[in-house]
């Protein structure tokens, strides 16, 4: 009996895929777009159109980490990018040092 088999891969599902960004300690307190202060401590994010309460899934399409955020802010406000993290979410998602990477969300639940 010979038995053939057939390793079928799925790309991943990502409702958006661009540039990701962060922002911290001159934000650090400050009001956001939701009207609730900046903590550059807590897993919220920055997206131009997502309901306030989002929560997203982000994944470094390089390396395959994620972390999960909560939309809290509007922006980016730079050309090509889709996300601004806050520096806990960075942090967590290894970008600090490099600033701006590409990724893909996943949108996990709606408010």
């Amino acid at each position: 009996m010979v038995l053939v088999g057939a390793l079928v891969l799925q790309q991943p599902h990502y409702d958006e895929v661009g540039i990701a960004s962060w922002y911290g300690p001159g934000f650090h307190g400050k009001t956001t777009a939701s009207g609730e202060p900046y903590d550059m401590y807590a897993f919220t994010a920055a997206h131009k159109t997502l309901p306030f309460g989002t929560v997203v899934r982000v994944v470094d399409l390089a390396t395959g980490r994620s972390v999960v955020v909560r939309i809290n802010d509007r922006g980016p406000f730079v050309a090509g990018r889709i996300i601004d993290l806050s520096y806990a979410a960075a942090e967590a998602l290894g970008i600090l040092e490099r600033g701006i990477v590409r990724v893909g969300l996943v949108v996990l639940r709606r408010p």
